[in-house]
């Protein structure tokens, strides 16, 4: 009877596990995604964004096009969520949610922010305010096709160095969001820049039309993913008493990640 009991034990807990391994990996005719938030600004001690949803416009077979929010898929999202961006650098990222849709494309992604957005700049709290033409959330162009049976990272890249704006005369701080996104399985540059006593240190890669900014973190490493194959120039931008500096012609490959000599900046004269 021993026997038996633990024979049967043993197949429950082995269809208990095949059942976890289907659950976690989409079919053959879905492709789930995982999406994902980064970037950080530096000027600031910290910049609070409130994240209140994203919606999603994945194109296939029999798919509805069209604009309305009907034809929008909501991810399932435990918010409103207050979120630092400044925590979101170095490879760091928050995950906003996952699911699995048909195998096609995804055409473009809508993050909405609630307008609890603020900045802390020392003990100075800042109040962000978010222009009204903004609440029907961020449309972000993202057309990445995506094959069943596969998980792909979806990356949303928040460019707080740009998203930031300061209004004329009246004291206002706006915050006007620069959004990116892109498979995380593209290409990128990844480095890493020192001495720690420069930071912040301000990361500018351009080239082939594109201008990607973001700050190195904590141990001085810098990640710029979702660029184009091509050409590109990196620029260094430290705090005050050290030097800027510039890597050109730094090559970027289709499906790989390209990692430059580090970095080492001079004190200023």
């Amino acid at each position: 009877m021993k026997t038996i009991l633990a024979l049967f034990n043993l197949l429950l807990l082995a269809g208990l596990v095949s059942s976890c391994d289907v659950n976690d990996e989409p079919n053959s005719s879905e492709a789930r995604v995982n999406f994902r938030l980064v970037d950080a600004p530096a000027d600031y001690d910290e910049v609070w964004i409130e994240v209140l949803a994203l919606r999603v416009k994945v194109d296939y077979d029999n798919s509805d096009m069209e604009e309305d929010d009907s034809t929008w898929e909501e991810i399932i999202y435990d918010g409103p969520r207050m979120v630092n961006l400044l925590d979101l650098t170095g490879g760091n990222s928050l995950l906003i949610g996952s699911e699995d849709f048909p195998e096609g494309e995804i055409d473009q992604i809508r993050l909405i922010l609630g307008d609890n957005n603020y900045l802390m700049k020392g003990e100075q709290k800042i109040e962000l305010k978010t222009p009204s033409a903004q609440q029907s959330g961020l449309k972000i162009k993202v057309e990445e096709e995506i094959q069943g049976g596969q998980t792909y990272d979806l990356v949303i890249d928040f460019d707080a160095a740009k998203s930031i704006v300061n209004a004329g005369n009246s004291g206002n701080v706006i915050l006007k969001p620069v959004l990116r996104a892109y498979l995380e399985i593209s290409q990128g540059i990844q480095g890493q820049v020192f001495p720690l006593e420069a930071q912040p240190i301000q990361v500018t890669v351009t080239g082939n039309g594109t201008e990607v900014n973001t700050f190195a973190d904590g141990t001085g490493k810098y990640s710029v993913m979702g660029l184009s194959p091509g050409t590109y120039t990196i620029t260094f931008t430290p705090k005050e008493g050290y030097k800027s500096q510039t890597l050109t012609n730094i090559i970027v490959e289709d499906d790989k990640v390209t990692n430059p000599n580090v970095v080492n900046l001079e004190p200023a004269s």
